[in-house]
């Protein structure tokens, strides 16, 4: 297929597109054919998705803003992104995300009540990665990248039929192991499926200070086939993470998704973007925006009503007020409780520290008292 060779395609200038940002239809008959599926009510519900993810995202930015969180890492604007590629995935595939799909995690099964835990630092982690098949955010950029190739390569040496998919970042691509991941997938036919989620800036710095040629052609010096996609159209990047996670699950070997999408807000909320860019160009991106491009899809096609706009928004509030009860009502944990994640069994060491800082906090108190 045109849009797995290795070497330069069209799909490098021209992105795989399914849905203008006018809503009306691509002409694709290769990608077209991948989600041939998708009828009316899929249709509605992947917008249902892309709604009900921004209005997590807006609450938990909300809920930093007022103090309830940490930290926030916005996904506003890579909706279709990640709805698109988690809604190609089979249960038992396997996610190794970064820090920002909180989108991936609510499409896998996310309580939506665990997905603000780590950011309120009462816990290490969000969600029960066994539940839902898929890691918990990841700070240190690009590392994610080798952990799904080692987790992938050894499903593929057990003989397990599963893809692993892994998210990214464009400035991802410029960490030594993303590189690392790369070489040793391509080695080792590693089923695992890269996903760059190009949003255009890496903290401050744009993605042409990252590549000056598109970022998937990085994928061709491995010998890993990539594509280009709209990553603002949910259709389209459903129709390519399909048909590379087939490819994984066939025992295909690796394969690479660079998503152009862009990230509206922040980078987290301890950023402010307006230093660093300007608002034409936010604008410009405005009206790429893949919730409003669903929409007009579904209007076009007749797909639209009152009464389904009704039942999206009941849900998104409900979702949203989940999270931020839970966000607000979720309790301290005990300080002793810092140790007990730090190895699997139990160990002397750990051990004498625990109690070392029980009496610590045991005399804190009485001073405090007296």
């Amino acid at each position: 297929m045109a849009v797995h060779d290795t070497t330069t395609s069209r799909h490098d200038t021209y992105p795989v597109q399914l849905i203008q940002p006018d809503g009306q239809r691509v002409f694709d008959r290769e990608h077209a054919a991948l989600v041939a599926d998708i009828g009316p009510d899929r249709l509605r519900d992947l917008y249902e998705d892309l709604v009900v993810v921004r209005r997590i995202d807006a609450e938990a930015t909300a809920l930093q803003r007022q103090g309830q969180l940490g930290l926030w890492a916005p996904l506003h604007g890579q909706e279709a992104a990640q709805v698109g590629s988690a809604r190609a995935l089979h249960p038992e595939d396997y996610v190794f995300c970064s820090y920002r799909e909180a989108g991936v995690a609510h499409c896998r099964g996310a309580d939506p009540a665990s997905i603000t835990r780590m950011w309120r630092g009462v816990a290490h982690s969000c969600w029960d990665p066994d539940e839902i098949n898929m890691t918990n955010p990841a700070i240190v950029v690009g590392a994610q990248g080798l952990h799904a190739t080692g987790y992938a390569y050894a499903a593929h040496l057990e003989g397990a039929e599963l893809a692993v998919l892994t998210y990214f970042g464009d400035g991802a691509t410029s960490q030594g192991d993303i590189a690392e991941a790369l070489g040793f997938a391509a080695s080792w036919s590693a089923p695992v499926v890269f996903f760059c989620q190009n949003n255009q800036w890496a903290i401050s710095e744009p993605v042409q200070v990252q590549s000056q040629t598109p970022i998937v052609r990085r994928a061709y010096g491995y010998g890993i086939p990539g594509v280009q996609v709209d990553g603002n159209d949910v259709l389209a990047v459903l129709a390519v993470t399909r048909q590379a996670v087939a490819r994984a699950r066939a025992g295909g070997g690796p394969s690479f998704i660079e998503a152009i999408t862009y990230r509206m807000g922040p980078h987290t909320t301890a950023d402010d973007p307006t230093r660093y860019r300007s608002a034409a160009e936010t604008e410009l991106w405005k009206r790429r925006d893949p919730i409003d491009r669903m929409r007009r899809l579904l209007e076009r096609e007749g797909l639209w009503s009152s009464d389904f706009e009704r039942r999206v928004t009941e849900h998104s509030d409900a979702v949203g007020a989940t999270v931020r009860g839970a966000t607000i009502d979720m309790p301290d944990p005990e300080p002793s409780r810092l140790f007990d994640h730090v190895y699997t069994t139990a160990h002397p060491l750990i051990d004498a520290e625990r109690d070392e800082y029980a009496g610590y906090l045991a005399g804190f108190e009485e001073g405090v008292r007296a």
